[in-house]
């Protein structure tokens, strides 16, 4: 288990190439857009600067981090030799199963399939390939150079063998896996997701605002992030996209998405990749603003 091949450069992916590299794994990124390849390349190099002046990382680990990774726009080229592949596009379900058809082509007939998808199922994403026992979800957390848990996610195929050896990576990369079963939403997301929704019906029913919200949580609750920051933070469209995949899974009205949520996703009001959610996002500033809308 040497050769890792990534499947997107966005924030997920040049994480998780990231960790790898930094673990004296192989790692090819992989990626249709080249300056998305060369943006991600910037940003692992821009954090493993800050790994160094934190001294917790030195110029020449650094420089091996970096040597670690190669980028390819072509995905036969790029898992080829695979070993592992993990798969970090877009939360798109059609599109992973497109991904994971043609990886069942391209990749050597033992490589274990991975996908960082947090709600999408692992047994329907197994479905598309003739290999369903060596598919597995392998579900990081962001940023994730920091955050230490790994969802492994058992599908309904997956061997026991797949299982231990994911296990075992993720161990390798000083992460901290947590085994759990192929249900929507898995754990992290099946408790997260109607928390996060149910902050979004206080504030839609003005039971209190933004700001008292987070601080309740983050002070009563010992929460290092108010919930309405952290929808911000995760993406409003990817809560959106994650509830209603845990409404169609489940069949229960528990998991319907607040309005002011569906709202906010169809005026474009996304968090903070487009600089504007229930808190206002300026780029080279750390000040959080209640969005206008929501100033009381």
């Amino acid at each position: 288990m040497k050769n890792i091949s990534v499947i997107g450069a966005g924030t997920m992916g040049n994480g998780i190439a990231h960790v790898f590299a930094q673990h004296d794994f192989n790692v090819a990124l992989i990626d249709v857009s080249a300056p998305a390849l060369e943006s991600a390349l910037a940003t692992i190099a821009k954090n493993l600067d800050r790994l160094m002046t934190k001294g917790t990382l030195t110029e020449v680990e650094k420089k091996s981090t970096l040597a670690n990774i190669q980028t390819f726009t072509d995905l036969k080229t790029g898992v080829a030799t695979a070993d592992v592949v993990v798969e970090a596009a877009t939360e798109n379900a059609d599109l992973k199963l497109k991904i994971f058809k043609d990886l069942e082509a391209f990749t050597p007939p033992e490589a274990i399939l991975a996908s960082n998808t947090s709600s999408i199922s692992i047994t329907r994403i197994a479905a598309a390939t003739n290999r369903p026992g060596q598919v597995i979800g392998m579900h990081f957390m962001n940023p994730v150079p920091i955050m230490k848990l790994v969802e492994v996610i058992r599908g309904y195929a997956t061997s026991p063998e797949v299982t231990a050896t994911v296990m075992d990576l993720a161990k390798k990369l000083g992460k901290m896996p947590t085994e759990v079963n192929d249900y929507p939403g898995f754990i992290a997301n099946r408790i997260l997701m109607p928390m996060l929704n149910e902050a979004i019906y206080a504030l839609y029913e003005g039971v209190a605002g933004v700001e008292e919200i987070d601080t309740v949580m983050k002070l009563g609750m010992a929460h290092p992030m108010g919930p309405l920051q952290l929808a911000d933070f995760i993406g409003l469209d990817v809560c959106l996209f994650i509830l209603k995949v845990m409404q169609d899974g489940f069949g229960h009205p528990k998991y319907a998405p607040c309005p002011l949520l569906v709202n906010m996703v169809q005026a474009g009001h996304l968090g903070v990749k487009s600089g504007k959610g229930f808190y206002t996002y300026t780029a080279g500033s750390k000040d959080l603003l209640v969005a206008e809308q929501f100033r009381r």
